[in-house]
Parts: structure tokens; C-alpha cells; sequence
């Protein structure tokens, strides 16, 4: 019995939304679907937004955060406390570390982790532009927040050892028990970085 095959322009939209990460096959299907149902004005709008995106963002040459200016708002920013550049995996955790609006510092997006599994090694990461930005005599602390797995410490190990005798104090952001989280559910590696991570009270 032959499957039944959508028009080739639908084949087409859902087939580029399954490349979508996390989106499988059903869910492009729906969303297909919703955006041929859309008024043309809000689907076309969407597609502009798209293109827009695509075109008018680049990587800020200072930090690499995503912008659509250069140097970017952050890096522009001269009330910003000079003392410290905080080191991040991509620009998401850039707008993560934002929302808790306490840190003032600046940034510097690695655009990936050190992973020699995946043949990622410091030469494939934002690390070289890292270097020059550590010169400044402001800069005193770098704070590591890569993401707590494998590749995450292997980066922020790597990065610690690489910037330690410059005299440039290297810290890690603590990793634990989330806010509300019960013990019983936590894994080992989870209640080690929580142990190693306690402070006074």
C-alpha cells in the first residue's frame, strides 16, 4: 500500500522544521500545518523574522556573544565592573546568567567545550581571543560557568591550568541541589559538586 505524500512545497517546510532540534517528524508536521493555516501577513512575518535573524546577527568580536552590533551592548557597556570576565559555553547562557541580574561583569562566549570524544579540542573553541582581553590589568578574576558535565570540566579544568600563572584569580561557579530539589532524587555527582560547593552560613 503506497504511503501517502504531502505536496512537495509542504514536504519541503516540514522537512526543514524536523532539522529544528528537538522537533521530530509529528511535531513539524503540526507546525506546518499551524504556519499554512496562518494569515499571510503573520506567516510572511515569520518568515522575515527568520531571514532577518539570519542576516543582521553576527558574534561580537570582543566576547563572541550574538549581536547586531559590534561590539556588542554588553562589551559597549562602560558601567559594567571591569574586574571580571565570566566564561560561558554559547550565547544562551550569556542571557541565562543575565536574568539573575547580579552579575555586572563581562563575558566571553566559548561557542562549545573542549569534548576530545568528538575531536573538540581548544583550538576549536573561542579560547585564543580569550587570552589577549586578560592583558587588561582591570581584569582580576575570571569566573568559569561552563556547563556541569564531561566537557564542561574538561574545558574549565583546561582553562584553569592555562590561565592560573598569569595571577589572575580562576573561579568555577558552585553546582548542586537545585532550589527545591529533594536529596533522595539527587545523583552522587550531583551531592559530590554540592558537598564541594557548601559555604559558611
Amino acid at each position: 500500500m503506497r504511503q501517502y505524500q504531502y505536496a512537495k512545497p509542504l514536504n519541503k517546510l516540514i522537512n526543514e522544521l524536523s532539522k529544528l532540534p528537538g522537533i521530530g517528524g509529528k511535531t513539524a508536521q503540526r507546525l506546518a500545518f499551524h504556519i499554512l493555516s496562518m494569515d499571510d501577513k503573520d506567516a510572511f512575518a515569520l518568515a522575515d523574522a527568520v531571514r532577518n535573524a539570519k542576516t543582521a546577527m553576527t558574534y561580537c568580536s570582543v566576547c563572541g556573544n550574538l549581536t547586531d552590533q559590534d561590539p556588542c551592548a554588553i562589551c559597549s557597556d562602560d558601567t559594567r565592573d571591569k574586574s571580571t570576565i565570566c566564561v560561558v559555553e554559547n550565547p544562551r547562557d550569556v542571557a541565562a546568567m543575565e536574568k539573575i541580574r547580579e552579575y555586572r561583569g563581562y563575558y566571553h562566549v566559548l561557542h562549545g567545550a573542549i569534548s576530545p570524544m568528538d575531536g573538540i579540542g581548544p583550538d576549536d573553541i573561542n579560547l585564543k581571543s580569550l587570552i589577549p582581553r586578560l592583558h587588561d590589568e582591570a581584569v582580576k578574576e575570571l569566573i568559569i560557568a561552563t556547563n556541569p558535565n564531561i566537557e564542561g570540566e574538561a574545558t574549565a579544568m583546561y582553562i584553569a591550568r592555562l590561565i592560573k600563572p598569569s595571577g589572575i584569580k580562576v573561579s568555577r561557579i558552585a553546582h548542586g541541589i537545585p532550589v527545591g530539589g529533594d536529596l533522595e532524587y539527587a545523583d552522587e555527582v550531583t551531592l559530590l559538586k554540592a558537598m564541594e560547593g557548601r559555604r559558611q552560613l
